[in-house]
């Protein structure tokens, strides 16, 4: 069994945006700062992603971020923080 520095493995990151999203790019910044490697996806010039972030969000709004499998609608930072483990200091 092969031993890691690393305590625990970082989920995958997709993150469904748009250009023009002012939340999507806080998201992505926040997403940056704290080291989280993702998958950008821009739902404007893709219909198949759009589609496909509407089957797993269940709306075409954006940001939508797939964390492992769990959905975040928006930059719901407490809930980012959750599903990454990421300890924020309070403001």
């Amino acid at each position: 069994m092969p031993t890691h520095d690393t305590p625990k493995k970082q989920p995958r990151v997709i993150v469904f945006t748009t250009p023009t999203c002012t939340y999507c790019t806080a998201a992505k910044r926040y997403l940056r700062q704290h080291n989280v490697k993702f998958r950008e996806v821009d739902v404007s010039r893709d219909a198949a992603a759009a589609r496909d972030m509407l089957r797993r969000a269940g709306s075409m709004g954006v940001p939508v971020l797939d964390i492992g499998g769990k959905i975040v609608r928006g930059f719901d930072r407490p809930k980012i923080d959750e599903l990454l483990d990421i300890k924020s200091h309070p403001a």
